[in-house]
């Protein structure tokens, strides 16, 4: 093989390549940085989705004479539930919940008091991962982690809250479950909850 047969290096084709994949990468933290920082939105409902979220919420029975079995099944959306919590309170700005299977995460974005020391006037950010589970006894709601600017917070710092049973502790009593809930289901983007005779 003479050296004319060799193949040709093309001395431009190794920096055309770090550069695309430097590209790649700004491209790729960059997005990564937005999705985390990016502002929670209220979610306002039409006003026919809001006729129907008070249906499901209130589930109320129909004024016929004649007596009608309700529905025992109650089914929000994941914009369903942050349409109410903007509507009925003034944390649509500030709170977001996300749904996803078999877990609810809440995301915390406010500013804090400039009187505050070391971190007043700082925007707070904050998540919070609740594990929602069922047995026999009913649906249980365990918190899983909390963060804080991107550090998760260890058990100590939150008294011991970390895989213990929200539910049972505070309105569940000894038995756990929650009180006229028979089952709590959370899938990609709704929940599902049905209701005990």
């Amino acid at each position: 093989m003479n050296e004319s047969d060799a193949p040709v290096r093309k001395k431009g084709s190794c920096l055309v390549k770090g550069l695309v994949v430097l590209a790649l990468l700004v491209v790729v933290i960059g997005g990564v940085w937005w999705w985390n920082n990016r502002p929670i939105k209220p979610v306002v409902l039409s006003e026919e989705e809001k006729v129907e979220v008070v249906q499901k919420v209130e589930a109320i029975q129909t004024p016929d004479p004649e007596y009608q079995k309700g529905a025992s099944e109650i089914v929000l959306t994941e914009r369903e539930l942050n349409g109410l919590l903007n509507e009925r309170t003034t944390l649509g700005d500030k709170v977001r919940f996300e749904l996803v299977t078999d877990a609810i995460h809440a995301r915390v974005e406010t500013d804090l008091d400039p009187d505050l020391p070391v971190v007043g006037g700082k925007r707070l950010k904050a998540k919070a991962r609740f594990l929602v589970t069922q047995d026999e006894a009913g649906p249980h709601f365990v918190i899983d982690d909390v963060t804080v600017w991107g550090i998760s917070l260890p058990n100590d710092w939150l008294g011991g809250l970390k895989g213990r049973d929200l539910i049972a502790e505070t309105v569940g009593g000894q038995g756990g479950g929650l009180p006229g809930v028979k089952s709590m289901k959370v899938e990609s983007g709704r929940i599902r909850i049905e209701l005990k005779e």
